[in-house]
């Protein structure tokens, strides 16, 4: 079964190149999001397994919204993956704060990078029955 995944993103050019991307690599993009409002409507529309969020959404701070993502019911509830094009050194202690199972640059984006963190996160038990 392949991974779904959403795409929070304010950039129209990178969340329609991830998407060819990722989907080229097996992974299912069932929605596509520039902001928090829109991102929880897809959770709820769609149950994706993966959120991709990133942490710059413009006026919006991509930390805020993975919060909010994080709250959505366990049963329909994605797993957080931040991304950007900074350095995660730069966010770490934001990201560990976070609901976030992981952090991923943009630059390293790939549909085996996303089954490595998830398969990393269920081995340290960070995966839970959502």
């Amino acid at each position: 079964m392949a991974i779904s995944c959403l795409i929070v993103d304010d950039s129209d050019h990178f969340r329609c190149a991830a998407r060819a991307l990722l989907e080229r690599e097996g992974i299912a993009v069932v929605g596509m999001a520039s902001a928090g409002e829109e991102a929880l409507r897809q959770i709820s529309d769609c149950r994706p397994d993966v959120a991709l969020v990133d942490i710059d959404l413009g006026e919006e701070s991509g930390f805020d919204v993975a919060q909010r993502l994080a709250r959505v019911r366990p049963d329909s509830r994605p797993h957080i993956i931040m991304i950007s094009t900074h350095a995660e050194r730069d966010f770490v202690d934001m990201i560990v704060a976070g609901p976030a199972i992981a952090f991923l640059s943009k630059s390293a984006l790939s549909g085996a990078a996303i089954r490595d963190i998830l398969r990393e996160a269920c081995e340290e038990g960070k995966l839970g029955s959502s």
